[in-house]
């Protein structure tokens, strides 16, 4: 019954991302000090950050499908509460994402362009993208004949290829929140929220097939750390570290979406 999504279907999912939504709210601290320089861009897989969570149970149990909810219920329920929370995640960092800063919409080696309705590709700002991005996620969540609210409405065919679509451009924001703007969201200390967030979305995607892995491989070293059932209980071994750093070679790659 749609008029219960915001009642019973996804209650437990929705308690822990409105958790962290409150905490973001109450945030006041600026941070000091400019975007960090691309050697210090993965400062995200540093064990000391990675290990802060919000919570440290396995987040696979909060997105598989309930037995008495209905799948497109269960993902509308899902996508509105991840749009809401990373949109609220951004805003916390977003007078540091400007034009000067962010020429262009980058997560590692990847530019994303936006492309219009009319299939036109455009090059444009991260606050430009991020922009463009919420607002087209906002009109489709609050559109009633993709995402009904009231009893008997169905949804449409296009529902599943719509919310792939809202779930790819939500990665494209959380990615580059880690690669342009973790050294804020440090500073803010909300890196744990930021953790919890992206682990719990990747997990919900991955679990639907909502996003195709060659978008979000790009992030693959962070996805491997943060969606372990439990944080480990030591420090990744130095071993490891070579790992998480790109070569040279790939360092001067950048690939264009």
């Amino acid at each position: 019954m749609h008029s219960q999504r915001n009642s019973k279907n996804g209650l437990s999912c929705k308690m822990v991302l409105q958790a962290v939504g409150k905490v973001l709210r109450k945030s006041k601290t600026k941070p000091n000090g400019k975007k960090p320089p691309a050697e210090e861009k993965k400062q995200y897989l540093e064990p000391e950050f990675t290990k802060i969570r919000v919570v440290d149970f396995d987040l696979k149990e909060l997105v598989v499908l309930p037995r008495e909810i209905d799948l497109n219920e269960w993902l509308a329920s899902n996508t509105t509460t991840f749009f809401n929370l990373i949109n609220l995640q951004y805003s916390t960092i977003s007078e540091f994402c400007t034009g000067d800063t962010c020429q262009a919409m980058t997560a590692c080696n990847t530019i994303y362009y936006w492309y219009d309705e009319k299939g036109k590709k455009t090059k444009c700002t991260a606050p430009q993208y991020v922009d463009f991005v919420m607002s087209l996620c906002q009109k489709l969540v609050t559109d009633e004949e993709i995402f009904p609210t009231k009893y008997g409405k169905e949804f449409p065919n296009s529902f599943e290829s719509l919310v792939k679509k809202i779930c790819r451009y939500l990665f494209h924001v959380l990615a580059h929140l880690y690669w342009a703007h973790f050294k804020e969201t440090v500073a803010l200390d909300l890196q744990g929220h930021l953790n919890t967030l992206y682990a719990h979305f990747i997990v919900f995607v991955r679990e639907f097939n909502l996003v195709d892995p060659k978008e979000t491989c790009i992030m693959d070293d962070l996805s491997e750390i943060l969606c372990t059932p439990a944080p480990l209980p030591a420090p990744l071994p130095a071993s490891s570290a070579p790992t998480s750093s790109p070569s040279p070679s790939s360092q001067n790659h950048v690939t264009e979406r």
